[in-house]
């Protein structure tokens, strides 16, 4: 079982290896609050990354996260870090999965914005 998504134009893609999340953390700092992400955090080692060569990353703050982007459509289909349990660790933006119904998932959310 798992999920697949990408970014817009299709040059990146991904596919996580687990369960299709029914919960998002929505994030109000400077960066998730302008792109509206909505987030599932999942083991880094789940997740396969096809189009690298157009991949770029942003980082802000304390750098703790890659916020991994298009080149081509400029989409952020997923962030890469470690968690605070020193385990690396994939952000998927759940906006950039067509088979979730983003109306349908419980929204939590976080105060990144005092971090």
């Amino acid at each position: 079982m798992g999920y697949e998504g990408g970014c817009h134009c299709g040059a990146v893609t991904f596919e996580v290896a687990g369960e299709t999340p029914t919960e998002a953390m929505s994030c109000n700092c400077s960066h998730c609050r302008r792109k509206g992400f909505l987030l599932a955090f999942v083991p880094a080692e789940t997740v396969t990354i096809s189009g690298e060569a157009a991949l770029r990353d942003y980082t802000f703050n304390r750098h703790a996260l890659r916020h991994r982007f298009c080149t081509i459509c400029g989409c952020q289909p997923f962030s890469m870090g470690i968690d605070p349990a020193g385990q690396a660790t994939a952000a998927i933006n759940l906006r950039c999965v067509p088979s979730i119904d983003l109306d349908a998932l419980t929204i939590r959310k976080v105060d990144g914005a005092s971090f």
